[in-house]
């Protein structure tokens, strides 16, 4: 939680060349250090949204040095968003990056999104990919109406969808009717790159 000090070390590690990824990473495990001190009821909302715009500081220090690495050409689209009744992100705004730095075309739908938004976004986009983020319990009933809002309007054989966020197990993912689920972003990207024919 103290700014100065992580960016002084994340351009000392940029400095001496070092795997931006493997940076992220690190920056990602602590963002997870974070949640769990919020589950223990150590750290409190504000520490949350802290230690997230300190990650967005890092991502945009490391960003550049990721894009001379990764590939030009997009290898497919993406639609990204926190489902309805939750307003979590830091999580989903990981997943998304990730996606972007590895070529893929993201439309990030942002939090508390309806149902009917992710479909009509799919309509729009084309997108054969959909990614539905949720830290709370009841994220997993809007997931669940979210695949079956998609399956109502015809457009559940066209696309691939999957969950992350917060404890999410093989039992939610039958229950919400997802074709997967991410443990963490890497996990995200592995998925997207299998499913569009690139991984």
């Amino acid at each position: 939680m103290k700014e100065k000090e992580a960016l002084k070390i994340v351009e000392a590690r940029l400095n001496a060349g070092e795997e931006p990824l493997g940076i992220l990473n690190d920056a990602r495990k602590a963002l997870e250090i974070v949640g769990q001190r919020f589950a223990d009821s150590e750290y409190f909302i504000a520490d949350l949204v802290y230690s997230s715009e300190i990650l967005k500081v890092i991502t945009d220090m490391v960003k550049p040095r990721l894009a001379k690495e990764a590939e030009v050409k997009s290898l497919g689209k993406v639609v990204m968003g926190t489902v309805a009744g939750d307003i979590h992100d830091i999580g989903k705004n990981i997943v998304v990056f990730m996606l972007d730095v590895n070529g893929f075309e993201v439309y990030d739908l942002g939090v508390d999104v309806p149902a009917q938004k992710f479909v009509d976004k799919i309509r729009e986009s084309g997108a054969p990919i959909v990614g539905l983020s949720g830290f709370l319990t009841l994220a997993y009933d809007s997931m669940k109406q979210t695949v079956e809002a998609i399956k109502n309007a015809g457009l559940r054989d066209k696309v691939k969808v999957m969950i992350g966020g917060g404890q999410i197990t093989e039992e939610i993912k039958k229950y919400t009717g997802a074709d997967a689920y991410g443990k963490d972003a890497m996990v995200g990207v592995s998925l997207a790159k299998k499913w569009s024919g690139t991984g």
